[in-house]
């Protein structure tokens, strides 16, 4: 890891040493974002790194739609920054967690700037008795509604046994 790398996202050799290569992993990544829509912040720099180690493996590029949020905060705001960072002041996302470039802290931010961003309010949960959930999302006068079914005990004792095992894929 160079020292420039290092500064941006915290990640040592050593660290990383005991991790799946990108080459172990693809076929699971490729299958996880088989026809979804990606978000991506400066998406361009992103799917440029995978689509060469993908090339590299003699794999097809990621052909997926993309939603890039730096350039829908730069047709928003023109001439203002556009980082996550200044994204996340800009609607009061508390981002102090952020130390480094972390995958998984910036996908936590990155989905409320994108809320905000296509000027969507974070949605509400209704509760209601019979163990069912909804979310309401209002947009300029229109109500939108989707059922939320809350898992029971044995599907979180699933959920939970499925995290031990996959967490400890050493994935980072």
């Amino acid at each position: 890891v160079s020292e420039n790398a290092f500064k941006v996202h915290g990640y040592t050799d050593e660290f990383l040493s005991n991790k799946y290569k990108f080459s172990d992993i693809s076929e699971e990544f490729l299958t996880f974002i088989k026809d979804k829509r990606l978000i991506i912040h400066n998406a361009d720099f992103d799917i440029a790194h995978l689509n060469n180690e993908l090339l590299k493996l003699g794999k097809n590029k990621i052909d997926n739609e993309i939603v890039d949020t730096l350039v829908l905060a730069r047709e928003k705001f023109p001439g203002s920054q556009a980082s996550l960072d200044a994204l996340c002041k800009r609607y009061k996302i508390d981002n102090s967690k952020r130390v480094n470039h972390t995958a998984l802290i910036d996908c936590e931010l990155l989905i409320k700037v994108y809320i905000n961003l296509i000027d969507q309010k974070e949605p509400t949960l209704n509760l209601i008795e019979n163990n069912e959930a909804k979310i309401s999302l209002n947009k300029a006068g229109s109500n939108y509604s989707k059922k939320i079914i809350i898992p029971n005990k044995t599907e979180l004792s699933n959920h939970k046994e499925f995290l031990k095992k996959n967490l400890k894929k050493n994935y980072f």
